[in-house]
């Protein structure tokens, strides 16, 4: 694991191809609903099938608790694990809150820095929770150190440049 573990990385690039040595687990926010087709997980999709169908199996199945705050870790490549992370009620906003849930983010974000530490893996993510689902990048990057950084686990954020633009 290469990079400082006391700051964010940001780098511009795709979060599907993580740059890094070692051990990686690409994190991204999913909702709690069993939607997937927007945002990140097109990419997500693009790359690997494995992730969008066993979030749906998890969510049809409920094989293990299927709700805000939960974690699937699924393994795409050797030492690359993607984790489908509950972090968003719905897709759309509800009463005008958006759909994230910062909470839920933060419980999420616990149990992957829990897996990460058993795997010595470095964590890559766009910039989770800030696009479709409508939260505020600073309230996650707060999130994201006060539970990665804080355990020394290296994180990479990946912004997408398409169109000579930045895109979440």
């Amino acid at each position: 694991m290469s990079g400082s573990y006391k700051v964010i990385q940001y780098v511009q690039g795709d979060a599907t191809q993580p740059q890094d040595e070692g051990p990686k687990i690409i994190a991204h926010v999913c909702n709690d609903i069993g939607k997937w087709g927007r945002g990140f997980v097109l990419s997500l999709s693009e790359r690997w099938e494995a992730p969008e169908r066993e979030y749906k199996n998890w969510y049809r199945n409920q094989f293990q608790p299927f709700g805000l705050g939960e974690v699937q870790f699924v393994e795409v490549e050797d030492d690359i694990w993607v984790a489908n992370m509950i972090g968003q009620r719905d897709i759309k906003p509800i009463g005008g809150r958006p759909p994230v849930r910062y909470e839920a983010i933060r419980d999420a974000l616990i149990t992957v820095c829990g897996f990460a530490r058993d795997q010595l893996a470095s964590v890559h993510m766009p910039r989770i929770g800030s696009g479709l689902a409508g939260g505020e990048w600073i309230e996650i990057e707060w999130i994201i150190s006060a539970t990665l950084l804080k355990n020394f686990i290296p994180v990479t954020v990946y912004d997408l440049i398409q169109n000579n633009e930045i895109t979440n």
